[in-house]
């Protein structure tokens, strides 16, 4: 039988699927796990404690997925206002750290403001690449203290071996007077690029999948072995072979291509250059609620183990029972810079040190719940290698028919509802090329 199928049970399959449903047009998701969801999946340990695949919230500005999220969990959901702050060196600074300069080192502010306004005043040079940007946007001193030892952090890669085409709104760039009045008072205006969102008030955050995962065929513990562009097979481990009319894939294009018979060896080649960081997240549940004011809170600090701190009971108090708090720490490696040199449940003691370290786990505190979740892929690495890797691997693609969506068919950025929007995308894309209609 053939069929149109989507590969991939997340954000951007979901999407797929629901686009297509709107055009009256059938098709089946197939994901290799025994649940849906993808990266944007919920988990609940011991029937009470719940953990989301890495922290994530919604705060689309689209209305209609706005509103698609609240039906799906019959618009029962926190609205909440984004508190986020940094670490460094003992100092808790309100986030964006460029214009919250107060009570930092005296001859720090003064070195971050003459490099500031130099960078103003200076007539930047080519930039080529992350590190010229943040030079040319924040000068020298700050570049070198907070977002380019964050970045090493988080994509396991230096400033100098990545581009800028990733930026958007996530670094902001203040005026210089914003960024005086940040270092002479701590009151200053909430400019971060999230202010207000949105998470389900039960089950997580695939409480927005939910629905839909009822509504479109699903076939999970499906992992694809083979795609045959030739003769229009996908052939799975299970043993399952189907025939297709169209293929919709989310799955990572790293992993897709070496399945696809007859790939090209420079596509092959291509595919191998992008970069991906796998995370280890730990989660942690405690015996009180107050352990932060922050939603979360980014750790620039090198010898901090961990790079990003979220409190996933501050997004839903059905998140762990009450009385109890809850901390999901990211931990970033990568193959291609930072390979993993452990197990992810080694990092539960150093991650629960460096959080005594900074005082959020106090001498007197009970540790009810820990465990370890490795994610193989977490955010692409928009390396200096990415862009004419990527445009190699989507032209094939697209000779052969296969359309590509969300973070890691797209290789990109994308946040929940963009991936959900690519999967819309990649169906009517999928609708002009076949002879399947209404």
């Amino acid at each position: 039988m053939s069929e149109i199928a989507i590969l991939g049970a997340g954000m951007a399959g979901f999407g797929a699927a629901y686009q297509l449903a709107n055009e009256g047009v059938s098709a089946k998701i197939y994901d290799q796990k025994p649940y849906h969801g993808g990266h944007t999946a919920s988990f609940k340990y011991e029937d009470k404690y719940i953990f989301d695949e890495g922290p994530h919230i919604s705060f689309t500005k689209i209305e209609r997925i706005q509103q698609l999220f609240a039906d799906n969990v019959n618009q029962d959901y926190e609205v909440i206002h984004a508190y986020v702050n940094n670490y460094w060196k003992g100092h808790w600074i309100k986030h964006p750290a460029q214009c919250n300069l107060h009570g930092l080192p005296a001859e720090l502010m003064v070195d971050i403001l003459r490099d500031f306004i130099q960078a103003q005043h200076t007539e930047p040079g080519p930039i080529n690449n992350y590190a010229d940007w943040l030079l040319a946007s924040y000068g020298e001193t700050f570049a070198k203290t907070f977002p380019m030892e964050y970045g090493r952090k988080y994509h396991t890669t230096p400033a100098e071996n990545m581009s800028t085409d990733w930026l958007g709104p996530r670094l902001y760039r203040p005026d210089l007077e914003e960024v005086l009045k940040g270092a002479l008072s701590p009151e200053t205006p909430h400019v971060h690029y999230v202010s207000n969102f949105r998470y389900p008030t039960w089950d997580g955050f695939v409480a927005y999948l939910n629905p839909l995962a009822k509504q479109y065929p699903l076939q999970l513990g499906h992992k694809l072995t083979r795609l045959d562009p030739k003769t229009r097979q996908l052939i799975f481990a299970n043993g399952t072979e189907i025939t297709y009319d169209q293929v919709i894939s989310s799955i990572p294009l790293t992993e897709l291509i070496p399945l696809i018979q007859g790939a090209p060896p420079d596509v092959v080649e291509a595919a191998q250059k992008l970069a991906v960081t796998t995370c280890v997240v730990v989660n942690l549940v405690l015996n009180r609620p107050d352990i932060s004011k922050a939603h979360w809170t980014y750790f620039y600090d090198d010898d901090f183990f961990f790079t990003r701190l979220s409190f996933p009971h501050m997004l839903s108090p059905n998140n762990v029972p009450p009385g109890t708090g809850s901390i999901q720490a990211e931990v970033y490696y990568s193959n291609k810079y930072r390979p993993l040199d452990r197990a992810p449940e080694d990092c539960i003691e150093s991650v629960i040190a460096d959080l005594r370290r900074c005082g959020l786990i106090q001498d007197d505190d009970q540790i009810l719940f820990s465990n370890a979740l490795l994610i193989p892929y977490a955010n692409v690495i928009f390396d200096l290698d990415r862009a004419e890797a990527v445009a190699t691997v989507h032209g094939y693609l697209d000779d052969i028919g296969v359309a590509y969506c969300g973070r890691y068919g797209q290789w990109g950025y994308e946040w929940t509802d963009e991936s959900f929007v690519s999967g819309e995308n990649a169906a009517k894309k999928t609708l002009e090329k076949t002879a399947v209609h209404r």
